[in-house]
């Protein structure tokens, strides 16, 4: 009899160290409660909270939920609930017990990422991992690579987000900027030590943060294995929600939050490593130790970048913010040499900062599209070509590669277009993506906005 992906991870579960772990922890912390979270396609944590005295059962069985979870249970326009319908099947939920977690601001609370499966009580497929998985899809694309090349990613993002709240407004003069003023640091002093506490409690090892623009905070963590980054930003988000309850402010990752105000991007800041050596260094080259193989990386990850905006900018706001040109946003396809106006900057340390990413992309899918493109570069020695001097925001869209979508419907059509992108993430999730979107921006499009009031209301005669 042939074992499925889900048998595999049940048995991992029940004959692993992890779960004696987690039990030994919930005895010790006096943990009551345990939330068990996967991710649904717009970063969205959805899950199920259960005593913790039924954690030894349910770490093995799974916890059971809807399929148009992972579509936020949304419904389009014309009645169709996203993901399968109101009849589909539930997923199967399987805990990965080396995620298990004590919440530090009630330790009564954990939590433990999850990893999704067709339930085995289906005839074709039944245990097989859920396609529409997000979080199950980067740990397959990534193990894949890996297995291919050799090669693994590490990353570290950048997550900018917005503060509101009474006495949080920035004082500065008009011609000048906030940015990196430690005065404004200090006066958001209670949010940054909270965050920075509450991070550390789970695991974030934190290390540099700044006052980037009235309300813009930006507090990093330490790069690492991709996979691991990825739930790592989503549990800093998680975090700093839980800081705003508490200060009784709100917290958001909206990308452009407002016209005239930075934008909230999560710049990926990248390298590939093969037996514990980062490949795109290369002390033998000049300009800035880029390696052949990084070139070709480099060059298919702008290759695939118009086709990977759906990922990337993934709301109808998202485009708010490469609109607003000259607030280090990019608005063209290109790279280069510590030019913070470019998609690729090349800094001096043996890394590449993506800079399409912005503050509500879902870091799994995010990362599986990097990860594929940069394969195709290093398959296909695809040249990057020479580096941009200058803004970015002046001359011509290098012609080599395609022009970045600037709204949600155009990178809808370019996702399409892009037959490495989508079998990377495989047929039915690109289908659920589309359809997602899709719906989305005909919401938008039918939508009136103040702006539309503002302009044409008493605009004739």
């Amino acid at each position: 009899m042939t074992t499925s992906a889900l048998d595999h991870h049940r048995q991992e579960n029940a004959s692993g160290p992890h779960l004696a772990d987690a039990l030994a922890t919930i005895t010790e912390r006096g943990v009551k409660y345990v939330y068990y979270q996967s991710v649904s396609i717009t970063g969205r944590v959805v899950g199920k909270v259960m005593p913790a005295r039924h954690f030894g059962r349910a770490a093995v069985k799974g916890v059971q939920q809807h399929r148009t979870a992972v579509a936020n249970l949304q419904t389009t326009r014309d009645g169709l609930l996203l993901g399968g319908g109101v009849n589909a099947a539930e997923y199967t939920a399987i805990p990965d017990l080396e995620t298990f977690a004590v919440l530090p601001w009630d330790t009564s609370f954990a939590r433990v990422f999850c990893r999704l499966y067709e339930p085995d009580h289906l005839g074709e497929g039944a245990g097989a991992p859920y396609a529409c998985d997000a979080r199950g899809v980067l740990k397959r694309v990534h193990r894949e690579f890996t297995l291919r090349t050799g090669l693994e990613m590490r990353t570290g993002c950048e997550p900018e987000m917005t503060w509101k709240g009474e006495g949080l407004e920035a004082r500065f003069r008009p011609e000048s900027s906030p940015a990196y003023h430690i005065e404004h640091l200090e006066r958001n002093r209670e949010i940054i030590k909270k965050v920075i506490d509450y991070a550390e409690a789970l695991g974030l090892d934190m290390i540099e943060g700044d006052y980037e623009d009235e309300f813009q905070i930006e507090l990093n963590f330490m790069y690492d294995h991709a996979d691991l980054t990825a739930d790592r930003l989503v549990t800093y988000r998680q975090i700093c929600k839980q800081v705003a309850r508490e200060l009784g402010i709100e917290a958001s990752f909206m990308p452009k939050p407002a016209t005239g105000m930075m934008g909230n991007g999560c710049h990926h800041n990248f390298s590939l490593w093969r037996d514990g050596v980062n490949v795109l260094e290369d002390p033998g080259v000049t300009e800035l130790h880029l390696s052949r193989e990084g070139r070709h990386a480099l060059g298919g990850l702008l290759l695939h970048s118009a086709g990977a905006m759906l990922i990337n900018g993934s709301t109808v706001n998202s485009y708010k913010r490469y609109w607003d040109a000259g607030q280090f946003a990019p608005s063209k396809i290109n790279w280069g040499l510590d030019n913070k106006t470019c998609t690729v900057r090349l800094p001096a340390n043996g890394r590449l900062e993506y800079k399409l990413p912005d503050a509500a992309v879902n870091p799994y899918l995010s990362h599986a599209v990097m990860i594929a493109a940069c394969e195709d570069g290093l398959k296909n020695a695809i040249d990057p070509g020479e580096p941009d001097q200058g803004s970015s925001y002046e001359g011509a869209q290098d012609s080599r590669f395609p022009e970045l979508p600037m709204m949600l419907g155009e990178a809808i059509t370019a996702f399409r277009r892009d037959p490495v992108i989508t079998s990377a993430l495989g047929d039915e999730l690109s289908a659920l993506l589309i359809d997602y979107h899709t719906d989305e921006w005909a919401r938008f499009c039918g939508h009136v906005t103040d702006w539309e009031r503002a302009t044409y209301w008493d605009d004739a005669p």
